[in-house]
């Protein structure tokens, strides 16, 4: 074959491998923040829950859940709720624990998919 028959293959190649490609690259970058809110979703219900089990406070452990996650949008108090506060005095050989469960919703950058509903969930033995 002569090279001015295949004038133009390159580009007609490259634009039915471009596209899966892009995609590709797009749901990587997808994929690494929604593990990266999720982690971010853990450490905050894991702060959250620690300072409910020390404290009994839940305004101060909904504003250290909020703190530690640090997404944009930010979580609010409604994505945040707790389980049975603490007792006083707990019974003689039972353990409670106290519970926290963060909702968020994740929105895409692309567009493409979603919205995602992630979920948290953090208990600690009260007292810590």
């Amino acid at each position: 074959m002569s090279r001015a028959s295949e004038r133009g293959a390159v580009a007609v190649e490259f634009a039915i491998v471009a596209p899966v490609l892009v995609m590709l690259v797009l749901g990587i970058v997808e994929f690494s923040r929604a593990y990266g809110v999720q982690a971010s979703l853990s450490a905050a219900a894991r702060e959250g829950v620690r300072v409910m089990a020390i404290t009994g406070n839940s305004t101060t452990a909904k504003n250290v859940a909020k703190t530690t996650a640090s997404l944009s949008p930010a979580l609010q108090d409604t994505d945040i709720t707790f389980g049975a506060a603490c007792p006083a005095t707990p019974a003689v050989g039972t353990s409670p624990q106290v519970t926290v469960t963060i909702t968020y919703s994740l929105t895409t950058i692309t567009g493409i998919a979603g919205p995602f509903a992630m979920t948290s969930k953090g208990a600690m033995l009260c007292g810590g």
